[in-house]
């Protein structure tokens, strides 16, 4: 498959004019060494994850980083995260200078960790999900955005067998002293069965035979090498009891068709998971949809105990909210969008957009209106909702 132009290409070399360095976190083989390559063809290459070349930097980074031809890419950072505080001494060494360093890491939390001790001001950071169906058609809900799935789906159960495992033996390894690797498995599986359901960590502990706290270490590993989206509970001040543990969602439906075992689009419709997975599917949606714009992610759920329940509240602007239900059906109802408009009516001082996403049509038209103020979207045409 050729290569795909990145929505996200144009926020880093915007960010490369004005910053010294850029940072780009994102799960492994999501694109990120491919964009900043085409990004900026001029620059030097370094894979830090060679054992000799990590020994390397280890022994004398100064000398390392000084033999390296500026502009420079380097990958996957967060295997040296002690070489920031250098980096930091060769920029504010050469004041004035900027889109020198290029960074890429797949374990956000301890690489950010080392980006607000040693560059704070000093970098620009984005973050790179795999493909969203705005770059290319090709995304899919059974396949996700994974660009070598794209390019050979045929070798998709094989990719993603091969991606678990080099995603066991390295990243988890290199964050965790996990031991029963087997058993970690079972987890992404279980995990993977919960996909748009309320984070419960007594449930997932329960059915492994492990410990809570388990259970949060390793939901901690997953969000850190950003495999889930973890969506917290949208709060107003509504008078009522709020449900308040997040929603967990993979960011690739793909890889969670391959550890429920779902292989074709009429078996996906066929199973209890059809509901779940399209939600999953639009959030990721989302997700990339802020990340590629360079913005912060901002999605959340809302609950409460009287039974009250929207899919998606998301913020936008000053006092605006867009609310979404998404609906693993190609027939839309009214009925989809009750219960946006009972909390649109309990948030006055917001101004609400309300839709219900449903799955991909050929007749259905880009904002088909549903209800008075209510629109709705096939999943194909979810960006066109925050154009």
């Amino acid at each position: 498959m050729r290569y795909i132009p990145r929505l996200l290409e144009k926020q880093l070399q915007n960010a490369a004019r004005h910053f010294p360095a850029l940072i780009l976190t994102g799960p492994r083989r999501a694109g990120k060494t491919t964009l900043l390559r085409r990004s900026f063809p001029k620059a030097s290459y370094c894979l830090v994850e060679d054992p000799d070349i990590i020994g390397r930097i280890k022994s004398d980074p100064r000398s390392f980083l000084e033999e390296m031809k500026r502009p420079a890419i380097l990958d996957e950072i967060q295997n040296v995260p002690e070489i920031l505080n250098y980096i930091r001494t060769l920029i504010d060494g050469a004041a004035g200078k900027v889109g020198q360093w290029f960074l890429t890491g797949s374990q956000e939390a301890g690489l950010m960790k080392g980006v607000t001790e040693s560059m704070a001001g000093r970098a620009a950071i984005f973050h790179l999900l795999p493909l969203s169906h705005e770059e290319t058609p090709k995304v899919g809900i059974l396949k996700g955005g994974y660009p070598e799935v794209l390019a050979a789906p045929r070798e998709a159960d094989t990719w993603f067998r091969s991606y678990i495992q080099t995603y066991l033996e390295r990243d988890v390894r290199a964050i965790s002293s996990i031991r029963d690797l087997a058993t970690f498995r079972r987890f992404l599986s279980l995990v993977a069965s919960r996909t748009g359901q309320m984070l419960n960590r007594a449930e997932l502990a329960g059915g492994l035979g492990v410990s809570v706290p388990t259970i949060s270490e390793w939901i901690s590993i997953l969000e850190t090498t950003q495999q889930i989206i973890l969506a917290p509970p949208f709060f107003e001040n509504f008078g009522k009891r709020l449900v308040k543990s997040p929603k967990l969602y993979f960011t690739d439906t793909g890889l969670v068709c391959y550890l429920l075992g779902i292989e074709t689009e009429e078996a996906l419709l066929k199973s209890v998971f059809a509901g779940p997975v399209f939600e999953e599917f639009v959030a990721s949606e989302i997700v990339k949809t802020q990340l590629n714009a360079g913005k912060r992610k901002e999605l959340y759920y809302f609950r409460d105990r009287q039974g009250l329940e929207v899919d998606f509240v998301i913020p936008r602007g000053n006092q605006q909210l867009i609310l979404l239900e998404a609906r693993a059906s190609r027939t839309v109802t009214p009925d989809m969008a009750r219960s946006m408009q009972r909390l649109s009516k309990g948030m006055s001082r917001y101004q609400t957009s309300l839709f219900v996403i449903h799955w991909p049509s050929k007749t259905a038209g880009p904002l088909e209106v549903l209800a008075p103020g209510v629109r709705a979207v096939s999943v194909d045409r979810l960006s066109k909702i925050f154009g």
